[in-house]
């Protein structure tokens, strides 16, 4: 039975209102107020849960209908087409100027209704969606229309290329991880899912990245400089990395600033400010020091692969910190550069596990954990905010420095973790959190680690049967 959007939109409304009703329940008073100053913890956060679930479902109802817009004033309507006779050049311009949003979101509702419309064959047989999970889920209102276009997009790029077979699988896959997911995380899993579904089509497109990086730099009437940098990842990543390090190491200072030991005058500049800092400290030290930037903090930038591809070249890479892979071949290149080292762990040269001889984490032993749980295992944060923790604590618990016992969390799920009282399990490659009864009454244990960021990781087209 199929419910219009009315209707479901009719049910959200009737669900927030039970939500809010519910969050008030605990007020009392003389003079109660319908506002949400008085509704406990636990009703705030269901309202915002029930507020958001009826915007995505408003949102679909707007890529139904401006698609229907652009339908309606199709070139071949000319100036009797449904936007013209309103005033606007575009249905995209109509759309903005309804909804009072940018033309970005107007392109992305047209682009969402016209990838999850029912479709009519030549004889007029009604036909199911291009995409009929992603259009399931919108109605339904599980994704938002920006998770729907990032994911629509990417399998129509991908699609006269890709393995037919494996475009379905992968579509309910990106569908069923963005539920409930910050649109930054589902961007990142699109990105992984079109390099695997794509492989043959990442080295074209590094070269075309590479051809369009820019710097563009012009002073305004105020006498501020903009520079405007267009960068490919591999050209990105030198720059990310050395700024990441100059303002992690002001971070570092800034949090052990206190007592008689801090500095004179406190830190106050905010992380855009470091960063501007960081970039006028390295072209200093390129203009002054023959040898370059010899005394910025020390960065490295980890290159990962499989060894057969480090070898011959072929299949996909990733630089640590940045989203996009990158072609193996492309990262060969860049293999003989000192600072720039592939990801091979575990050799008998390197020890991995210090036990308790050693109360810090060595290099080698970040970039294992680096490579276990891809940034934070918690939030997924990029690998340059985050920093390897002790599980088991090391005064408390008498936690070891391994492996086992380390795990990488950025400062502010590292302080949940323990302000909350979560748990940390470590099941070899995947790291598992164990919520507080408080959380979940049922304590079942959640997947973090580079794991849950990766939702295709079973879906590889190599793997298809």
């Amino acid at each position: 039975m199929n419910i219009s959007p009315l209707d479901r939109l009719s049910a959200d409304l009737a669900a927030l209102a039970d939500t809010w009703a519910k969050a008030l329940a605990a007020f009392v008073g003389d003079d109660p107020v319908d506002d949400v100053e008085a509704m406990s913890g636990p009703g705030l956060i269901g309202v915002v849960a029930a507020a958001g679930r009826m915007r995505r479902s408003l949102d679909a109802v707007l890529a139904r209908a401006a698609d229907e817009v652009a339908k309606r004033s199709a070139r071949g309507f000319g100036a009797d087409g449904l936007a013209k006779q309103q005033g606007y050049a575009t249905p995209g311009r109509l759309i903005a100027a309804a909804t009072g949003g940018p033309p970005g979101e107007a392109s992305r509702l047209l682009a969402v209704g016209a990838a999850t419309r029912e479709r009519a064959s030549f004889t007029g047989q009604r036909l199911p969606a291009k995409f009929p999970a992603v259009r399931r889920a919108l109605e339904e209102g599980r994704v938002s229309v920006d998770a729907a276009a990032a994911i629509t997009g990417m399998l129509r790029r991908v699609g006269v290329r890709a393995d037919a077979n494996l475009l379905e699988p992968y579509e309910r896959q990106l569908v069923d991880f963005a539920e409930g997911q910050p649109l930054s995380l589902v961007l990142r899993a699109v990105k992984a899912a079109e390099a695997q579904l794509d492989a043959d089509g990442v080295a074209p497109a590094d070269e075309r990245l590479f051809a369009e990086r820019a710097v563009t730099i012009h002073e305004d009437g105020d006498g501020m400089f903009h520079l405007r940098a267009r960068l490919d990842p591999v050209t990105a990543a030198p720059i990310t990395a050395a700024l990441d390090a100059i303002v992690g190491d002001a971070l570092a200072r800034r949090g052990r600033e206190g007592g008689d030991s801090g500095p004179v005058i406190a830190e106050e500049r905010s992380i855009p400010q470091m960063r501007a800092d960081a970039l006028a400290e390295l072209a200093r030290h390129a203009l002054t020091c023959s040898a370059g930037p010899g005394s910025a903090p020390k960065t490295t930038i980890v290159v990962r692969m499989d060894l057969d591809a480090l070898r011959d070249g072929t299949g996909l890479a990733e630089i640590d910190g940045i989203d996009q892979r990158i072609a193996a071949a492309t990262a060969r290149k860049l293999a003989a550069d000192a600072e720039i080292i592939p990801v091979v762990l575990g050799g008998d040269s390197v020890p991995l596990d210090l036990g308790r001889t050693s109360r810090l984490f060595t290099r080698s032993q970040r970039i294992a954990l680096m490579e276990r749980d891809g940034g934070c295992a918690s939030c997924g944060a990029n690998i340059t905010t985050a920093e390897a923790h002790h599980i088991e604590w090391w005064a408390r618990d008498g936690g070891r420095t391994d492996l086992a016992n380390g795990v990488m969390l950025c400062t502010s799920c590292h302080h949940r973790v323990h302000d909350q009282g979560w748990r940390i399990r470590v099941d070899g490659p995947r790291v598992w959190f164990i919520p507080p009864p408080h959380v979940d009454p049922s304590q079942c244990p959640r997947l973090g680690g580079r794991a849950r960021f990766d939702p295709t990781a079973g879906l590889r087209p190599a793997d298809a049967a």
